[in-house]
């Protein structure tokens, strides 16, 4: 006797293992659950609607990990890479943060600060902030998009519109020479170009593992001038299309040029 197929819910969270593990093609994800392509497209949707996996051509692919869980992965350098953000922060800045654990750690190492003003639409900037009263902290409203924890849609948008920043700080899942950020969404690649544009100086802060990497199929470009923020001491090398605008974190050596602060390509 044939065992009965899961309902739809116990199938859509099988699926998730399934996407968890490796499989993300309609057609392969079809046969292992008997039913058809267009019934693995539509339940692809609804996790993609929760925010579990992010659609590409062809297939899914897993996106559910935490925010705790990102910020573990390579810990040390997304600290050293916020510390050096920080110093270029002055007293009494209005500073635009990203959502992201780097920016997220931007802004605990701003938060024993006075007089700066910190808008963001990332929750763990708003855990990190709130409770200092040094700091002027104003949230851009919308809706909350999980599992990344940022805060995105037309009201983030239209508020973006009424604020002039002196610094705003980019966090990235990919940066591409040429391409610019990899985002999770099309609606978050907009939010961070919406950001980028709105400062007065630009930074994205991205460690090694982000350099080069795409892992979504959304982009937001990086058609400004701005600086990056990174932990990889031969990015010069490697993508030369950043050897002006480099800061190393935690370096005092530049390219080209005399030591200044860490920073390169002055």
């Amino acid at each position: 006797m044939s065992q009965p197929r899961p309902g739809t819910r116990d199938r859509r969270a099988m699926l998730l293992e399934a996407v968890r593990d490796g499989a993300g093609g309609i057609a392969e994800l079809a046969e292992e659950f008997g039913v058809s392509e267009s019934t693995i497209r539509r339940d692809l949707a609804s996790l993609a609607g929760a925010g579990h996996v992010v659609r590409t051509y062809g297939g899914a692919l897993d996106t559910e990990r935490s925010p705790l869980e990102k910020d573990r992965e390579h810990a040390a350098a997304k600290d050293a890479i916020a510390r050096e953000a920080a110093t270029l922060v002055r007293d009494g800045e209005v500073v635009l943060l990203d959502a992201g654990t780097t920016t997220g750690r931007l802004a605990r190492h701003l938060a024993h600060r006075e007089g700066l003003t910190v808008v963001t639409n990332g929750v763990t900037a708003i855990r990190e902030l709130a409770g200092f009263a040094g700091i002027d902290l104003i949230v851009l409203g919308g809706r909350l998009r999980h599992p990344g924890e940022a805060i995105l849609g037309e009201s983030v948008l239209a508020q973006l519109r009424h604020i002039s920043p002196d610094r705003v700080f980019l966090g990235a899942d990919g940066l591409v020479p040429g391409r610019g950020l990899c985002c999770p969404s099309l609606e978050q690649s907009v939010v961070k170009h919406a950001m980028l544009r709105a400062g007065t100086e630009a930074y994205v802060l991205a460690d090694h593992s982000k350099l080069g990497q795409a892992p979504f199929p959304y982009w937001t470009p990086l058609d400004r001038e701005y600086r990056l923020i990174t932990d990889e001491p031969n990015v010069d090398v490697t993508y030369p299309q950043f050897a002006q605008s480099v800061i190393l974190a935690g370096s005092p050596e530049t390219v080209g040029g005399a030591a200044h602060d860490g920073r390169r390509g002055h």
